[in-house]
């Protein structure tokens, strides 16, 4: 896969404020004429994730969402169900257990995602 794809899939991802799917992201850029296929386009996904640069959501029927991420630091997702408005949030706790839980079962190199969902304010108005 050329830079270049990969480009576009980040930039879509970042003029956009929510998680979108790979289908969305893909639309989005056959809309505005590019050739790249829905397989390229998972691949530029997973190198980003795997890069850092994109946060990875299951939402509840299990799809694969996607957003730039907005901070290098560990962070978890508090996700409104009805509009997807998302809040990048830290949870030491969340740290502190998964570690625990880890130790306790003799684990090593623990690592998680932690995804709370609900109605923000706004849509429970």
């Amino acid at each position: 896969m050329t830079t270049t794809r990969r480009n576009a899939v980040r930039q879509v991802l970042a003029d956009c404020e929510g998680f979108r799917s790979a289908q969305d992201i893909f639309a989005d850029l056959r809309a505005d004429g590019s050739k790249i296929g829905l397989t390229t386009v998972y691949r530029a996904l997973q190198a980003l994730s795997d890069s850092g640069e994109v946060d990875v959501l299951r939402t509840d029927d299990g799809e694969a969402v996607y957003r730039a991420c907005r901070t290098e630091e560990h962070h978890h997702h508090l996700v409104c169900r009805d509009c997807g408005r998302t809040v990048e949030v830290e949870g030491p706790a969340v740290e502190r257990w998964a570690e625990a839980i880890g130790a306790e079962y003799g684990f090593v190199n623990i690592t998680h995602t932690v995804e709370v969902f609900g109605t923000c304010a706004a849509c429970a108005a």
